[in-house]
């Protein structure tokens, strides 16, 4: 085996393993489970994007419930923070699982994690829901039933 074609399988090996699954590549050859998959980060690429600009429009003033008081200036640092926070990781987590790229889910994983901390270990900061809590723990469960079941039906 010559030096080049040992080259060109091992590009083709490294750019297969870093490519996201787009949406032709979930053609004919892949599973039902693994189109049921990018299919879930697709519509969790919507709700990103619209919690992220929910978190943007807190910041710019577009999104002010309570009036006046309730502008983003007159709240605490830590809200501030929280918000800003959100407002980027929120849109980039968004970006990565339209994509399906590995580094999208695990974005995804820090969002969903971090509100999950925040609503449970700072209530002061966004009132400490319990219902977000659940919310996300049961988006993040069927994330990872559907990750397993897509990895199932792939040989070794």
């Amino acid at each position: 085996m010559s030096d080049q074609s040992a080259q060109d399988q091992a590009r083709e090996l490294q750019a297969g393993s870093v490519a996201p699954i787009n949406s032709e590549a979930v053609g004919g050859d892949e599973g039902v489970w693994t189109r049921r998959l990018v299919a879930y980060l697709r519509v969790m690429a919507g709700v990103a994007m619209l919690k992220g600009l929910y978190h943007w429009g807190q910041v710019t003033g577009f999104i002010n419930i309570g009036g006046e008081a309730d502008a983003f200036l007159n709240q605490p640092v830590a809200w501030q923070s929280a918000t800003i926070y959100f407002a980027v990781i929120e849109l980039v987590a968004a970006v990565g699982l339209w994509l399906a790229t590995p580094w999208g889910a695990v974005v995804w994983l820090t969002s969903i994690v971090s509100m999950a901390v925040i609503e449970l270990m700072f209530p002061l900061i966004y009132g400490g829901n319990f219902i977000v809590v659940i919310f996300e723990v049961l988006l993040l469960a069927l994330y990872l039933m559907l990750a397993w079941m897509a990895a199932m039906e792939r040989p070794p």
